[in-house]
């Protein structure tokens, strides 16, 4: 398929079904076929943040899709974590999630996962309260603004988390690297982002349809990080696994770094 076909996440949210893409890749159905890599990431941050040092008062999740199984092991080490997406679909999907509202999608296998890493299997339901009770907004932004920061008006972040947006919404090489710099003001010097994405992918699909992913590799995600001045604490290439034609990516790209004090 022509490469100039694919649907742009943020500027094509009305054909991005939020609900599908939750069904599509984030399913309890055993075989849903990125299963095994969702949970992967999830014990990649279980790892990062047992260790104790990533802790603070604000997390903020600067993220694609109304994904939230990422953050089950943040919630433990931030009193706040404040969601931004660029999608008011995914926004509703989150924040009926949060209210328990009834036909809700459910994470209760994403939550008895994380609580078997934890060694706190009886405590789903716990753990399902105490992310829910830790993000206290979810907002809409809109990636094309210059400046983020005036744009949403919230404080730095001990901790920032960007998971698959830089991915879905950079065309280019130098568009990469303005909305990473958009994302790094929302964090606080001395502070720890999170950087996942994916390696060498074109596409992925939501609904039928096709939505662009920027390809890059490692090489340059870790280029672009020391460019703007960070250190890199962590870099991972986790190669794919499922074999499927939903997306063609060959690995996914899990980075720790540390913003200069």
């Amino acid at each position: 398929m022509d490469r100039s076909s694919y649907k742009l996440y943020h500027k094509d949210d009305e054909l991005h079904d939020s609900r599908a893409m939750l069904e599509t890749y984030c399913s309890e159905n055993p075989d849903t076929p990125f299963i095994h890599s969702i949970k992967l990431i999830m014990e990649k941050m279980h790892n990062a943040f047992s260790i104790g040092h990533i802790t603070g008062k604000l997390l903020i999740d600067v993220s694609g899709g109304p994904l939230i199984h990422h953050l089950y092991s943040a919630c433990e080490f931030f009193k706040e974590i404040i969601l931004m997406r660029t999608n008011e679909q995914c926004i509703m999907e989150i924040r009926k999630w949060q209210n328990d509202c009834t036909g809700a999608f459910s994470w209760g296998h994403m939550t008895a996962h994380v609580t078997d890493l934890e060694g706190r299997s009886d405590e789903s339901e716990v753990k399902e309260m105490k992310l829910k009770s830790t993000i206290s907004q979810v907002i809409k932004f809109d990636p094309e603004t210059e400046s983020l920061t005036d744009q949403i008006g919230v404080p730095q972040a001990d901790c920032v988390i960007t998971m698959w947006l830089l991915d879905v919404i950079c065309k280019d090489q130098d568009d990469y690297m303005r909305n990473l710099r958009k994302i790094l003001k929302f964090l606080k010097p001395g502070g720890y982002l999170f950087l996942l994405g994916v390696d060498n992918g074109s596409y992925y699909t939501v609904g039928g349809q096709r939505f662009h992913i920027f390809t890059c590799d490692e090489h340059f995600v870790r280029n672009a990080l020391v460019a703007e001045g960070l250190t890199i604490l962590q870099c991972e290439v986790a190669p794919k696994k499922s074999k499927s034609d939903l997306t063609d990516y060959d690995g996914g790209l899990f980075i720790i770094a540390c913003k200069p004090k």
